[in-house]
């Protein structure tokens, strides 16, 4: 069935646009802007350009109040559009949340007094439901809080929370019993546990990250940060020291003069970082909303950007790599019973097995010509149980089961039976293909083996290789027994598997990777992938898993499909590869600005920096207010690169760093060149700086 997207929401969205507007006005509060330290230098710079133009309208000749009053206004459009751009990257988040918000009403529950369906209950309001508290959910129900199925199961759908249209089962004692509040209920009953309060519900949560409000940085994001403080405090520091420079040159060698304020904070803020600076925030909060778009919750930047440097992916089997279910493939006989037997002995002996694999026996027994066979009303259903490894029906005192060979056998061979020669054999070879035999036998005589088999899921072996193409190695972790973990991982495609995996096994696989440099992503969906999901660098939980697994995780996959991974990764490498590139294009682009302002600023003293001006701009002054322009109006035109993101393409590291750099950082040195002189012409030419 077709999956049902989250709407997308255009980067320049009318009504988001009008938005981020008037946010970035409120976001001119310097306490707003301490967050970025390099524009709230350039905020400052505004207001010192501003009083200055104000001190010259007071005081006529102190300074030209035109070029003050121009470069003062650019200074502020250049912190306005900073904020647009992240105002602009929240808004996409709030609109997508806004769907998300519907859904987290107060709705009626019936919560019981005992842990039965049977039992008397209270009608209440879900937010006053407790963890620990136990409620009744029906047919056409709304799921009232997050919880775990205890008891029962129940037809689900998740499109107000996933999208996803087609209905799931959710169903007690697997790994398939985590609900989620505000999902409806299609069919059936059952009673579920809750295991979130009020306000701190999965949906919650997907709502507070969609929004952005908690994004923690990420190294690398605090990294750049420093650097770009850094970079400014330098800046700073130079510009400081170049009035007393200026002035005793000036006076030394006779000629021009020291430079003006409103010069010497235009200098300042063409030459800090801004670019990058400003579009910061904005790459971060994009990623995640990426992700979003892909029925993808992250639970921090940090666990994105990691994604990108994942090399090693752990995988559980069950319900991961495979559909979660193993399914009747054949019915394989023993040496001397017909094929016929067998099958019907198979329907018979699952006839009331509501369990998936034996509802797969029935329906595979039907359309292997035993549709006409039906079950005796007097038949007593024997369940399976831990102890016999075996089920069945006794219709008269005819006994069916069906269960693990090796029980089967020997309870054959108690009874004065004789165990097939070939049974075996049977039993290997479908062990060796990985599949899981199933021996079947009618009073005292075993008729053959049903062939179980985990079913993978679509597309997986493709996913696989497109990982493998992108540097990362793919590990396969299942319970099962090595031979068939083997066979199951060769048609998989995965590069290595571990089985009969405890979940210390997994544990310990993920420390030693992690002890030898690697990268480690894993993905699970059952409360015994738990720890392992903690201690990976990257944890995917599937939506439909358990509670544990979900709260272990830093990333929650709406679509509980393991493979996703790969555009995670992806969307990691993006935000790196677009902060390098929009960091390369920052510090090439002041190369050109140095060629127009240190020229303009000194060229007063010292002439001879006049060979400088290879743009030829006009004057001094329409030169500093050229490149001011410009480095205003650079940032709104680079937004929908910041929100959209650089084209991930699996290349290698060192290709990419020159691609990059000669794309970037080329675009960069070039840009300013033609854009500064575009604006010189049009300043020059209308307003005769």
């Amino acid at each position: 069935m077709a999956r049902k997207r989250v709407p997308a929401v255009g980067a320049f969205d009318l009504a988001l646009i009008r938005e981020a507007l008037l946010d970035a006005l409120r976001k001119l509060d310097p306490r707003r802007q301490r967050a970025n330290p390099v524009m709230l230098a350039v905020e400052v710079g505004g207001i010192v350009t501003t009083l200055a133009f104000l001190a010259g309208l007071a005081e006529p000749g102190a300074e030209p109040q035109l070029f003050a009053g121009l470069v003062s206004l650019w200074l502020w459009l250049t912190v306005y559009f900073s904020n647009v751009a992240e105002s602009l990257s929240e808004g996409r988040g709030r609109a997508r949340a806004a769907s998300l918000r519907a859904s987290r009403t107060g709705v009626a529950a019936r919560r019981l007094s005992i842990p039965s369906a049977d039992a008397p209950f209270e009608d209440v309001v879900s937010t006053g439901l407790a963890v620990g508290d136990h409620v009744l959910v029906r047919e056409n129900d709304i799921v009232p809080s997050d919880g775990e199925v205890v008891a029962g199961a129940i037809l689900v759908n998740e499109a107000a929370i996933t999208g996803e249209s087609a209905p799931v089962i959710r169903e007690s004692g697997g790994d398939r019993s985590a609900v989620t509040g505000g999902t409806a209920v299609l069919a059936n009953e059952a009673v579920v546990r809750i295991t979130a309060a009020p306000g701190e519900t999965f949906l919650d949560r997907m709502i507070a990250m969609v929004e952005g409000a908690e994004r923690r940085k990420t190294p690398n994001e605090v990294a750049l940060e420093v650097l770009l403080f850094a970079l400014t405090g330098v800046f700073v520091a130079v510009v400081a020291n170049l009035f007393p420079v200026s002035a005793y040159s000036a006076a030394a060698s006779g000629q021009g003069g020291a430079v003006g304020l409103v010069v010497l904070v235009a200098l300042f803020v063409c030459l800090a970082p801004t670019t990058i600076a400003a579009l910061l925030p904005a790459i971060g909060i994009a990623g995640m909303d990426r992700l979003f778009r892909r029925n993808v919750v992250a639970l921090s930047g940090r666990a994105i950007e990691a994604a990108g440097d994942v090399n090693v992916l752990l995988l559980d089997k069950t319900g991961t790599i495979t559909l979660g279910n193993r399914q009747a493939v054949a019915f394989v006989p023993v040496e001397g019973r017909a094929y016929a037997g067998l099958v019907e002995a198979s329907l018979l002996a699952s006839y009331a097995d509501e369990t998936p694999e034996g509802r797969s026996i029935v329906e595979l027994a039907r359309e292997s010509g035993a549709a006409g066979t039906v079950c005796p009303p007097d038949a007593v259903f024997v369940p399976f149980s831990a102890q016999t490894r075996q089920s069945g029906l006794d219709c008269g005192s005819v006994r069916y089961r069906k269960g693990a060979p090796d029980t089967i056998a020997r309870e054959i061979a108690a009874a004065g039976g004789t165990v097939p020669p070939d049974l075996e054999a049977k039993v290997t070879g479908i062990a060796a293909a990985g599949g899981t035999p199933l021996a079947v036998s009618r009073d005292a005589t075993i008729l053959g083996v049903v062939h179980l088999k985990d079913i993978l899921k679509p597309g997986i072996r493709e996913r696989f290789e497109d990982l493998r193409r992108i540097g990362i190695r793919t590990m396969m972790i299942t319970g099962d027994n090595n031979l068939t973990a083997s066979a199951i991982a060769a048609e998989a495609g995965v590069d290595d598997f571990l089985g009969e995996a405890k979940p210390d096994d997994k544990l310990r696989l993920i420390r030693e990777r992690q002890d030898e440099g690697y990268m480690v992503a894993m993905t699970g969906d059952g409360t015994n992938d738990a720890p392992a999901l903690a201690q990976a660098d990257v944890a995917v939980a599937m939506n439909n898993g358990t509670q544990p697994a979900r709260e272990a995780a830093n990333i929650i996959d709406l679509d509980s499909d393991p493979t996703k991974l790969l555009e995670i990764v992806e969307i990691g490498k993006q935000i790196l590869m677009t902060r390098g590139a929009l960091t390369t294009f920052s510090i090439a682009n002041d190369i050109a600005k140095y060629f127009t302002i240190i020229p303009a600023a000194l060229v007063g003293i010292y002439p001879a920096l006049s060979a400088l001006n290879v743009m030829g701009l006009a004057t001094p002054s329409s030169a500093v207010l050229s490149a001011v322009i410009f480095n205003a109006l650079v940032i709104p035109l680079l937004v929908p690169l910041a929100l959209k993101g650089v084209r991930f393409r699996p290349i290698p590291a060192d290709r990419l760093f020159l691609t990059n750099l000669v794309l970037y950082g080329g675009t960069g040195v070039v840009a300013p060149f033609v854009g500064i002189k575009l604006i010189d012409l049009v300043v020059a030419g209308v307003l005769h700086l």
